[in-house]
């Protein structure tokens, strides 16, 4: 269903960065990964993108608050949020900014893809 879509993954752990992007060819995606949310915003096209698959806890720019800067901006693009510190305050941020769905760390591979799916699903996207 996904064949060819373009996934953008921000996550400052390198090797979750490799596995991600790993899984994500394997299902037929194309993959842009990204070290920072600084790094992201200097070379993606957030608009080119038909999901972001983005960590809360960067060492900068949070992935909530990338979130919150897209929709500021205008840009729409379905987001899954994953984080390895999960809590109360950190779920309610993500829902508030509007993510697609919110993952715990370690993910599976299942889980993350059915989110992806279901992010691009929900945001009308139509498959290849």
């Amino acid at each position: 269903m996904l064949e060819g879509k373009l996934i953008h993954v921000v996550d400052d752990d390198s090797e979750f960065l490799k596995g991600i992007a790993r899984l994500l060819k394997a299902h037929g995606l194309e993959v842009r990964t990204f070290a920072s949310a600084e790094e992201f915003q200097m070379d993606a096209e957030p608009a080119e993108a038909d999901c972001l698959v983005l960590d809360i806890h960067l060492g900068g720019i949070s992935g909530i608050e990338l979130l919150c800067r897209l929709s500021s901006a205008g840009i729409r693009v379905p987001v899954v949020l994953v984080t390895a510190d999960d809590s109360e305050p950190t779920r309610g941020a993500a829902a508030a900014a509007g993510c697609s769905a919110y993952l715990e760390k370690p993910v599976s591979g299942k889980l993350l893809m059915d989110a992806i799916n279901g992010a691009v699903a929900s945001a009308g996207i139509q498959p290849s």
